[in-house]
């Protein structure tokens, strides 16, 4: 793999190849981030910005009923950064996704208002998914079943939850300054670094997908 990042990074600026070794030194996969059936387009685009913006590199994207859309305005490209997982084969596709990300070592975290959650102020350092909700239902009780803890924002109003994108960003930017503050390992190994550079790579070079055909056909000659 790094002989072909190596060689579509010589279509890449040397300006572009510069941010690209600058910004790869902060992404993480500790944290993964599941959107779970939003139908907002504009919500959806700015939990994406969101994550773009805090160097989460991991977003899964649960479309059970609703369709995964963007608002480009919204986005601003960001999406185009980030590594999304799209869960759509089936009537419902939650379990599928959370298991897949237990697998993969993290604990599924659902939001709550209720009695019994943890308070986001108290939640430690984890390898966490956090899932987040469609706007009108919230998080479905199949997430709440897979669920490893729930958690709680703090909120001293009469309403009762914050909007979507504002609890991701309440979230996410909480935990990752805890994390990026702790002694935890959290940055991409070589491997993933690898990964995510191509595709950056590739979502910067036009025609990347012939340029990286003719580069493969050469080296199995």
């Amino acid at each position: 793999m790094q002989e072909l990042v190596d060689h579509l990074m010589t279509y890449v600026s040397d300006h572009k190849k510069a941010l690209f070794e600058k910004i790869i030194q902060h992404r993480t996969k500790y944290f993964s981030v599941v959107l779970e059936n939003v139908y907002q387009a504009q919500n959806a685009s700015a939990v994406l910005r969101t994550c773009d913006c805090l160097g989460i590199q991991n977003v899964n994207i649960i479309e059970n009923d609703n369709d995964y859309q963007l608002n480009p305005t919204v986005t601003l490209g960001s999406n185009k950064w980030l590594s999304i997982n799209r869960y759509n084969e089936k009537k419902s596709n939650t379990s599928d996704c959370l298991l897949a990300l237990k697998k993969d070592g993290y604990k599924i975290v659902t939001t709550s208002p209720h009695q019994g959650s943890i308070d986001l102020r108290d939640l430690e350092i984890d390898k966490y998914a956090f899932v987040l909700g469609a706007e009108k239902d919230g998080i479905s009780d199949e997430a709440y079943e897979l669920s490893d803890l729930c958690l709680k924002i703090p909120m001293y109003g009469f309403t009762e939850s914050y909007n979507i994108s504002v609890s991701a960003s309440i979230i996410l930017s909480q935990m990752i300054f805890k994390l990026r503050a702790s002694n935890v390992d959290w940055r991409l190994n070589k491997a993933d670094q690898q990964e995510v550079l191509l595709n950056w790579a590739r979502s910067v070079v036009k025609r990347s997908d012939l340029i990286e055909k003719e580069f493969l056909m050469k080296l199995s000659e």
